[in-house]
């Protein structure tokens, strides 16, 4: 079994977690209250600036047949994420410039960052937002909301293309190779991250 394919099978159990969160089940069922989602897109827009940070940070220290794996990803998330973020917010009032990042952001970023001074280990931090973003939305498109601010999320994380840059970070991992007890690590704490983003300042 590959690096990628272990950290996943140590993940699935936080995933199933997350599906049962409050907020994840709200958003499947299509009734979250407004407030915690604009609040979750708050802290999400200003993770998702980070996040690029953290890519770019990685990219200078990739393999020239990565680099521009990681420019793209940089890119996506960027002018993809960012923008869906951006074109939410006025539908629920969500103020993006003006938000402070809360306990949970803040914690989870340094995390990031930090892990992100070491190639491998960095990538193997990073990738539960993305394959446990990528898995979330195709889960929750089985049975997707029928209200359509929250069905366009789910759509963006279920989208086939998102689930391609994942397989990407998912390959990096493996051809990195780096010590496994330490991408173990730093992937099941990147995963509890993603479980404390969940419960959302108000």
């Amino acid at each position: 079994m590959s690096l990628a394919a272990h950290l996943e099978e140590l993940g699935r159990p936080l995933v199933e977690e997350q599906l049962g969160h409050p907020t994840v089940a709200g958003i499947a069922r299509g009734d979250l209250d407004e407030a915690v989602f604009r609040s979750w897109l708050e802290q999400d827009y200003l993770f998702l600036l980070d996040y690029v940070r953290v890519f770019s940070r990685l990219a200078w220290q990739a393999p020239s047949a990565h680099l521009g794996d990681l420019v793209d990803l940089a890119h996506a998330t960027y002018h993809d994420e960012l923008s869906l973020h951006r074109s939410l917010s006025a539908g629920f009032g969500a103020d993006l410039d003006g938000a402070v990042k809360g306990p949970a952001c803040a914690a989870y970023t340094t995390f990031l960052l930090d892990s992100a001074a070491s190639y491998g280990e960095g990538l193997a931090a990073l990738y539960p937002c993305m394959w446990g973003y990528s898995t979330l939305g195709a889960r929750l498109a089985e049975d997707p909301p029928a209200e359509p601010r929250y069905r366009r999320w789910v759509d963006t994380y279920a989208d086939p293309g998102f689930a391609e840059l994942t397989r990407r970070v998912a390959q990096m991992i493996d051809e990195a190779a780096p010590d496994r007890a330490a991408a173990e690590k730093a992937f099941l704490e990147g995963m509890r991250h993603e479980l404390a983003f969940w419960d959302v300042p108000l």
